[in-house]
């Protein structure tokens, strides 16, 4: 028999695997990739990595699918009710950009962030999907697939919409299959940046 496939809320029990699975998971994301592109990962991922699984989890909604108490594939969930969040984490971003001008990461996340807060949909109250991954040894096992179809199953019952921007055209195909359709224009980040497609679920 396989492994049975679990999805469920991670806590702050869980801190420790969702650290050790996102350092795996996050290096070859498509928009981490390219904000890091020329920079030590390492530094992203001992300095900031903490930090994101810590907010996400005090803040949002932090979902995960695995095994045999493994964490196979993590996502991160705001429910906004507003365009502040998104604004604020741009401010944010821009003064760590502002005060070092010379890193180049920080630049990158700093006008990847802003553009998103710009274009975001303005329709509120939605759940916003800013991050799902997988374990590279776990991919292909339907761990992302997992997590997505619970959640729309529970965004039906509440009757609460949901919004992503795919990275990839791969993935934007596995947002369709789980009832996600692509809206406004894709938008392809400078410096040979991968193309985000916005993507709509209508509970």
């Amino acid at each position: 028999m396989g492994t049975e496939l679990t999805v469920r809320r991670a806590g702050t029990s869980d801190l420790e695997p969702l650290t050790k699975a996102f350092r795996k998971a996050t290096v070859d994301e498509a928009v981490t990739e390219w904000i890091m592109r020329d920079h030590p990962m390492d530094q992203f991922l001992d300095e900031w990595v903490p930090q994101i699984i810590d907010r996400g989890l005090r803040d949002d909604e932090v979902w995960v699918a695995g095994g045999d108490d493994e964490i196979w594939a993590i996502s991160f969930w705001q429910k906004l009710t507003s365009a502040d969040r998104l604004i604020a984490d741009a401010a944010t971003a821009r003064g760590h950009a502002d005060r070092a001008p010379e890193l180049r990461p920080l630049q990158r996340s700093a006008y990847v962030t802003e553009f998103l807060a710009r274009e975001h949909p303005r329709r509120f109250p939605h759940s916003y999907l800013e991050l799902i991954i997988t374990v590279p040894e776990y991919r292909g096992r339907g761990a992302g697939a997992a997590i997505l179809t619970e959640r729309t199953r529970q965004f039906s019952a509440a009757g609460l919409p949901a919004y992503l921007e795919a990275s990839t055209e791969r993935s934007a195909r596995l947002y369709t299959r789980q009832g996600f359709v692509r809206t406004g224009e894709t938008h392809t980040l400078p410096e040979e940046g991968p193309t985000l497609i916005p993507m709509w679920f209508e509970a």
